[in-house]
């Protein structure tokens, strides 16, 4: 199956080198097909049609030109960010055509890929810029630079750049067809998912695999390879997937959850798991809990790592 999440694969240059250039970002205001893409904190707005798409919509008076943040160039052409939480924004865009606000895990299963990673692109920046208005250094307010590149600070001086932060996502096995799954704090009764931790200052994945499984459930794991990764702009992450190897043993047939982070850790057979991707809301039977197994959502690179897992008929990956 393909290990291709949504959130990937956007095509757009981000025109990088003509950034530090005011001129050219001058021109390319001024360009007769330049376009606007509206993004609030968690949605996009998509034009309808068979082919779903992001909704474009003419530059003219959507932007701050002053402030302008460029997505970059689609086949040549300049694409923009206006950001809908921003009621000037909002209500320009709301004047130049129509258009449907959708959360962007919805918008992830629906776009192609190409779209879908143009959505997290632009929610991702959009979000960056609302979280830095002032400077971390001196408090500041920034500007914007480089057409929305970067922010910069005219006190200090401190140029802010867009920062993404690693998190790895890990698939855990024991070698006899069962998977490790976690409920975390705030979770429905019956939600559950594969482990996941950010990476500590001074570590690798690798090493940060081992020990946030380790922390979340007490179980060791050895020989962790990597299998892909997907841009989660919830707000800013990479997530990098991992499959991981458990050698169970009576001491450890029992996962201890984290105490602050996480309600239950437990072993699912591969029957359980596969039930429950059967269902088209992602739910199925979940053995003895009282609750059934609910998967994360076909959006996220964790159910993929799961139904891939599913499709070997609970293999380990041979890498």
């Amino acid at each position: 199956m393909s290990l291709t999440p949504p959130f990937t694969g956007t095509a757009i240059d981000r025109a990088s080198e003509l950034r530090a250039d005011r001129g050219e970002i001058g021109r390319l205001l001024e360009h007769p097909r330049a376009a606007v893409l509206g993004a609030s904190a968690d949605s996009v707005l998509i034009a309808g049609g068979e082919q779903p798409r992001l909704l474009r919509r003419p530059l003219a008076g959507n932007v701050n030109p002053h402030q302008p943040i460029l997505l970059g160039l689609e086949n040549g052409e300049p694409l923009f960010a206006a950001d809908l939480d921003d009621p000037e924004a909002a209500n320009q865009i709301a004047e130049t055509g129509a258009g449907r606000l959708m959360t962007l895990r919805e918008a992830g299963m629906l776009l192609g890929q190409e779209e879908s990673g143009l959505a997290a692109y632009l929610v991702a920046l959009l979000n960056w810029h609302r979280r830095h208005r002032f400077c971390a250094n001196c408090g500041a307010q920034t500007r914007v630079t480089e057409a929305g590149l970067s922010r910069r600070c005219p006190a200090c001086r401190r140029t802010h750049f867009p920062r993404t932060d690693p998190v790895v996502i890990m698939l855990v096995d024991d070698g006899q067809g069962n998977l490790l799954l976690g409920r975390r704090i705030g979770w429905a009764g019956g939600r559950f998912s594969i482990l996941a931790g950010y990476i500590a200052p001074g570590e690798t994945p690798e090493e940060a695999v081992v020990r946030e499984v380790h922390e979340e459930s007490g179980v060791s794991v050895h020989s962790p390879r990597y299998v892909t990764s997907q841009p989660w702009p919830f707000p800013a992450s990479l997530m990098l997937g991992y499959e991981a190897s458990a050698e169970r043993s009576k001491a450890l047939a029992d996962p201890v959850p984290q105490p602050g982070e996480m309600v239950e850790v437990r072993w699912f057979s591969l029957e359980q798991v596969r039930e429950a991707t059967r269902s088209s809301d992602g739910q199925g039977v979940a053995g003895a809990a009282t609750a059934r197994l609910q998967l994360p959502g076909e959006v996220s690179i964790a159910r993929m790592l799961i139904d891939a897992w599913v499709t070997r008929g609970g293999r380990r990956l041979d890498l």
